[in-house]
């Protein structure tokens, strides 16, 4: 169940809270190869399983491109704001993968509203890091600061 947040300008009242954590989501070898068919990126690591058993990670592993991706599908179960004309991807910040992701194996997002400040046009920028976890792994997969701009109704 996402943190809801009735306005934008709730967001500036909590900033350093946790905003939770989205479902768990299986990586599948069918979600990384579409991953390098998209992108271009078919290195072995990830789209060749028989290969992989014998290399650095003991199978293929997630793009961290692809682990990146996925916060833009977790986030949405993290955290909804109403009262809005628009939300927008502004950017990010601070982006840094410390784990490998496995096929097989599932991950999730869990946020924090790490700040909040009202920007040209009445809108407010909120910066939410993203911490990617693999289930039971003892580093993140990823961590990464996003930007979002959200302009009032």
């Amino acid at each position: 169940m996402p943190t809801v947040f009735q306005t934008p300008r709730e967001l500036l009242d909590a900033v350093g809270k946790p905003l939770g954590s989205s479902d768990w989501l299986e990586i599948t070898q069918q979600r990384v190869d579409q991953f390098a068919e998209a992108t271009g990126d078919h290195q072995w690591i990830h789209v060749d399983p028989e290969r992989a058993k014998d290399g650095p990670f003991g199978g293929t592993i997630a793009h961290g491109y692809l682990t990146l991706s996925l916060v833009n599908l977790f986030l949405p179960q993290i955290v909804e704001v109403h009262g809005i004309s628009m939300g927008v991807n502004y950017g990010s910040d601070k982006l840094r993968f410390p784990a490998p992701v496995p096929v097989g194996s599932r991950i999730r997002g869990n946020a924090e509203l790490v700040s909040a400040e009202e920007v040209k046009g009445n809108a407010i920028q909120a910066v939410i890091r993203v911490t990617v976890e693999v289930e039971g792994g003892e580093r993140p997969a990823c961590v990464v600061d996003t930007i979002s701009r959200y302009v009032p109704a």
